[in-house]
């Protein structure tokens, strides 16, 4: 007797490369280390690590949680924290610069 259920989608294997994906998160890390003490001014500091960091995390979204291969709208309920952190970001960006 078989347990298993079928949802209408079929199962396949995806070959994750997560030995790749590790690496290139420690030299990604590495590189926000290395940049961390060079000064290139304020601002520029701050774009380099949120954009190393926010490729660190799409690796990880895409890969560690397999959403690379799932429906987009799972795809979406995840991203859904993103937008509202960016809408808090720029509703309190007045705040945080005039305050």
């Amino acid at each position: 007797m078989s347990h298993e259920i079928d949802h209408g989608h079929a199962h396949e294997e995806h070959k994750v490369p997560y030995l790749a994906i590790a690496g290139t998160l420690l030299v990604m890390t590495i590189v926000t280390i290395l940049v961390a003490k060079v000064d290139m001014g304020g601002w520029m500091n701050l774009i380099v690590a949120m954009l190393v960091a926010s490729f660190k995390a799409s690796l990880v979204m895409m890969f560690f949680m397999h959403l690379k291969y799932e429906k987009k709208t799972l795809v979406l309920i995840a991203l859904a924290p993103f937008a509202l952190a960016a809408i808090l970001l720029f509703a309190l960006f007045p705040d945080i610069v005039f305050g």
